[in-house]
């Protein structure tokens, strides 16, 4: 008889007892979940594809970077290429952490790098001795060289350029990321109660009247769909804001002040300021001595250039060559291939009743308490507003999950 049934109640005789519908009920939400996944999978393998792919080129970048900086100092410096070899993988290891999220400052490590590399070069460059100076007055210089200025205005020039590229390609990635939490955060819903009777009344309650066969009507699949994806719809406008953002911030890139561009010249960069330092040896000397005393100096212990560029460069070098044309192509079609999914959200419940849920236009279909012609009832708007007209569902405002995820969005587009 089924009086003791929660949802699936009717007039006629049941083939449910009550342990069959608790069983109806779990198994109604894990399809509505399965669909949810199914539909947002593509969209989900291009963000996560592109972020792994774009992490890793910014990797190669940075290791690429900081072997032209060495080879520099191998080619033109020997004497000191292994002391700055130091410095030099220090800074690239702060450009990293940056670029992957690390709370860092650009001007803090760019001028930490100069700042150590005087008193090499001015141990090999501009004050060179037969030994080599003490820690003390190596400390005495770093601590100076900010009011010294032995490379003029070139680690300026250097905050500048990372600062322009580091912080949008930064940005891009973050975004990425999110772009996939957002996904799972939709993939993975809590459902309210009444939404979950909703679920079951549409997919398994004609089970228990022996109508195995039959759909939802297309309009009942609707109303219920879009009841219980009501706080999904309202990350719509912000996921089409979020794609635009995505959009702008990609044509910002390339140029001059793309990350390829900054990376791959920073050891010009780096020569320029040790000609300088070269050219105005002389002063800087005398700076040093008001400041420091004479130099110290201890027993030379520099060994040569232990840096093997060919290893290196012959895998390098064929990255590099078409680096930037690669990246700047890899985001236009990333963002024009995002661009079709500008709409995911407010097409979701169209897409699932569409393609998985619902009858064919025309055929007989289950309206909720029995097989009809066709479905009678309004059908509702999606978005929380319209939900307060659903003959199905009841929806009593948004998820706090969704809320967050929507700030987070909102976030991201203001970044």
């Amino acid at each position: 008889s089924g009086v003791d049934l929660q949802v699936c109640t009717s007039e006629n005789p049941t083939c449910c007892t009550k342990k069959m519908e608790e069983r109806y009920q779990i198994a109604a939400k894990q399809d509505i979940q399965q669909v949810l996944q199914t539909s947002s999978a593509t969209l989900k393998f291009l963000i996560s594809r592109n972020a792994a792919a774009f992490q890793e080129t910014f990797e190669m970048l940075i290791r690429l970077a900081e072997n032209y900086t060495s080879t520099l100092f191998c080619n033109a410096y020997r004497n000191m290429a292994a002391e700055a070899a130091v410095h030099v993988q220090e800074f690239f290891t702060d450009v990293g952490l940056f670029l992957f999220g690390a709370d860092a400052s650009t001007e803090e490590f760019v001028n930490r790098f100069f700042d150590t590399l005087f008193p090499v070069v001015y141990n090999h460059v501009i004050n060179p001795g037969p030994t080599d100076i003490s820690l003390e007055y190596a400390e005495c210089l770093r601590a100076a060289a900010r009011d010294i200025r032995p490379f003029g205005n070139i680690p300026k020039k250097a905050v500048g350029h990372m600062a322009r590229s580091l912080l949008p390609s930064r940005t891009f990635l973050q975004a990425l990321n999110l772009g996939v939490e957002v996904i799972n955060t939709t993939d993975h819903l809590h459902f309210s109660r009444d939404c979950s009777r909703a679920l079951l009344r549409m997919q398994y309650c004609p089970h228990c009247q022996g109508l195995t066969l039959s759909k939802p009507c297309m309009g009942y699949c609707l109303n219920t769909i879009r009841g219980c994806l009501a706080g999904v719809a309202e990350v719509d406008l912000h996921w089409r804001g979020y794609i635009q953002s995505l959009e702008e911030l990609s044509g910002a890139l390339s140029g001059a002040h793309g990350i390829e561009h900054v990376l791959l010249n920073f050891h010009s960069l780096v020569h320029d300021a040790l000609v300088q330092a070269r050219i105005n040896g002389p002063e800087l000397s005398e700076q040093v001595n008001k400041i420091c005393g004479p130099p110290v100096r201890k027993p030379k212990q520099s060994p040569g250039c232990s840096f093997d560029q060919n290893k290196h460069n012959q895998v390098l070098k064929m990255f590099s060559r078409d680096s930037e044309q690669t990246l700047t192509n890899r985001r236009k079609e990333f963002i024009s291939h995002l661009r079709l999914y500008r709409a995911f959200y407010s097409s979701l419940a169209d897409q699932l009743c569409g393609n998985e849920l619902a009858a064919a236009d025309g055929l007989p279909c289950w309206n909720g308490e029995d097989v009809v012609r066709s479905y009678t009832h309004r059908v509702v708007g999606s978005g929380i507003k319209a939900q307060s007209a659903n003959p199905e569902v009841k929806v009593k405002g948004t998820d706090p999950v969704i809320s967050q995820i929507i700030d987070k969005l909102k976030h991201v587009i203001q970044v």
